[in-house]
Order: C-alpha cells, then structure tokens, then sequence
C-alpha cells in the first residue's frame, strides 16, 4: 500500500461488488503528474458502459470508481501540460495512447491498447491514484478519468477545453453517449443526404443518432423501441417514423415505409437478436453500424447469403469514430443553434442519488441521467 503524499480529498460513488449498489464514500486522489489534469467535476452522465462494468460484463477489477462522462473545471496541471490550465471548461472523453498506427491516422477509439487504457483499472504502469478512507487503493482510470466523484485525473488528450459559457452541467455525455450516437450518423456511417436511417433502440444513444440524422439531412428517419414515450420523443427529436416493436413485424413495418429497405441503420440495444432484424431490414447495399454492448462472447446469427447477395455491410463502431476535440465543440455548436437539442433527454440526480439514477435508467424512465457533485470534501 503506497501513501499518496499529496492529494485533494474526494467524494466518490464506488462499485465494490459485481452486481453491488453504489456506496458513496470518501477518499483521496493523488496530484496530476507529467501530461495529467486534476479536474473538479461538475457533472458526470451515468452511461450503459458503466452498468455493464458494475455487473462484469467487461472484467474490470473491483473495486472500482468509474464514471466516463465528466465534465468540470481544471484545478491542476501535470508539469508537461501545454493546452491546459487551471481555470479550464473541459469535458473528459475517453482514453488513446495517441502513438500508435490507428491513433496516428486520427482514429484514436480504435488505439491499440484501447481496452487496457479504459478498462484496465489503472494506468499504464499499472498504478492507481484513488485511495479510500483505510488508505486501501481503489481502481481508477476508467475511461482515462473515473468522474464517479468530485474530482477526476484525465491525461491533456482526453480532457477537451470548451468554451466557457457552454452550459458545463449537461455537457459530459458528449464524451461518450452523445457522441457515439451522433458520431456513428455523421463520422462511421456517413449518412447522405435524401437517404433513410433506421435507428434499433430509442435510448440516449439511439436519439443522439436520430437528431444527427436529421442535421445531415435524411428524409426518412425511423426509430425503433418499445418505449411509446421514447417514440414519442423521437418523432419530437426528428424521427418522421416511429415502430413498437411489441406492435408490429420490425422488417415489414421498414420495408414497407422505406419501398426497399434501409440505406442506414444503428444498434444500440446490444441484443443479438435485434442485430439479425437490422441486418434483415436493411435495402441494397445497406449498412448497419453496432454500438450496443452485450457480454464478452456473444453470437448473432443471420442468413450470410442475405448479406452477400444484397451487398450489405455490418460495421462495429467505438466512439462514434470521433475526434473528440474537434467533434465535441461541433456539437455543443449545433446544440447552441438549436439543431441538437441533447438537453431533452436530460434528467439531473445528486451523486448520493446514483442508485436512483440506476434504478430509473435501467426500467426505462430515464434516458440520460446526469450525476451533479457535491461541493467538494474539505
């Protein structure tokens, strides 16, 4: 056990237990140290991935602080930091090591050692920063930050400065949620103009996707859920069309809306089954991108003559496929401009709340909750 010899106290929601509740506890986080930025966190979006990793779909050690859609106030700087200082607006994204072959061709959510950095519960040297109130370490790092508490570590690359009156509260979800909907529409799959775009699952990320599908300009938006007030809400975000599908056969309801099937599609739910119906609901030469994260291991099955004779494409996204410097400030941009109403699907909990939040986001009630700090420990 190493003392951290200088550090701020924190607040932090821990995961101790697969499958466990939050518990809100106090703790220490050691000082930035060469390209790291201590950042105050205003507000963090509880996001699926970290209801995925509390239930060890992905094996990150416990425990645990995650937390990936920080948003706060730099507070310090490591001695190598160059484009941040204290004082800085700056949303936390996701960790890349930004050397290696894919970083280097600006496709840093696919970093060769991507799952290390974000879930491997420490640093690269294996280290973690965050120490409870017995001095025991807890596993940080998650997603390059940990933002399940008052104050985070990120690294200057993934700590991406916004413009100060950017309203800082609702922002975090851009790191992650937001930008893997909006980015699969605009960046991975490249939706034209004129074209149609089916959205499997009307949760955060699935109307992230929807509302950019209306920024780029296509004329046939469906979305797909079993959640009417989700549908609703997507019809309110963009979507010209709107399918329960406890209601009606899914590939029928698109050909039939479509004539052909569709250009486009995104799933989002993780189900392995509602991949088979996308695939299926797609038209010539159509694509499906996949954002929804199942367990590690799991299949789907589809017809493999229906995806080679139609000329259709499955396409595994991460991150939207984002930059996030750059397409983070297009965001809040268009959001600004009224053409990205992220907002809506907005509802706020206090961190000591975060099993409320849990509770509402996996009934369905709530779409993207969004964790406010407490003042932070003294």
């Amino acid at each position: 056990m190493n003392e951290i010899l200088s550090s701020t106290e924190i607040t932090a929601a821990v995961t101790r237990a697969k499958g466990a509740p939050f518990t809100i506890e106090r703790a220490r986080i050691r000082d930035p140290r060469d390209r790291e930025v201590l950042v105050r966190i205003v507000a963090t979006g509880l996001c699926h991935t970290d209801l995925i990793v509390r239930d060890q779909y992905y094996p990150v050690p416990l425990p645990a602080v995650l937390g990936h859609e920080g948003a706060g106030v730099v507070e310090k700087v490591g001695p190598n930091v160059v484009t941040l200082k204290p004082g800085d607006h700056v949303v936390l994204t996701y960790g890349a090591c930004g050397h290696c072959h894919t970083c280097v061709e600006g496709h840093g959510a696919y970093c060769e050692i991507f799952f290390g950095l974000n879930f491997g519960g420490a640093d690269q040297a294996g280290e973690t920063a965050i120490q409870d109130a017995q001095g025991e370490p807890l596993h940080d790092h998650f997603f390059a930050q940990s933002s399940f508490a008052t104050h985070a570590l990120a690294v200057e690359s993934n700590a991406v400065k916004v413009p100060d009156d950017a309203p800082l509260e609702i922002l975090g979800p851009l790191g992650c949620g937001i930008q893997t909907g909006a980015g699969a529409v605009m960046n991975s799959l490249k939706v034209r103009p004129g074209s149609s775009f089916v959205s499997f699952g009307a949760g955060a990320v699935g109307l992230s996707a929807i509302m950019a599908a209306r920024v780029v300009g296509a004329t046939t938006i469906i979305a797909v859920d079993v959640v009417s007030s989700r549908l609703d809400l997507a019809r309110e975000l963009g979507a010209t069309h709107v399918i329960n599908s406890r209601d009606r056969d899914v590939v029928e309801a698109i050909t039939e809306i479509t004539g052909a099937g569709a250009d486009f599609a995104l799933e989002s739910t993780g189900r392995p089954d509602v991949l088979a119906q996308g695939i299926e609901a797609l038209g010539l030469l159509g694509t499906i991108g996949v954002v929804g994260a199942p367990k590690l291991g799991t299949k789907s099955e589809f017809d493999v003559n229906n995806l080679l004779l139609r000329g259709r494409s499955i396409r595994g996204i991460v991150e939207g496929d984002s930059v996030p410097q750059v397409f983070i400030p297009q965001l809040i941009e268009l959001h600004r401009q009224g053409r990205f109403p992220f907002d809506k699907l907005v509802k706020f909990y206090a961190l000591a709340d975060i099993n409320q939040a849990v509770h509402d986001s996996e009934t369905g009630g709530t779409l993207k909750a969004i964790l406010r700090m407490p003042a932070a420990a003294s």
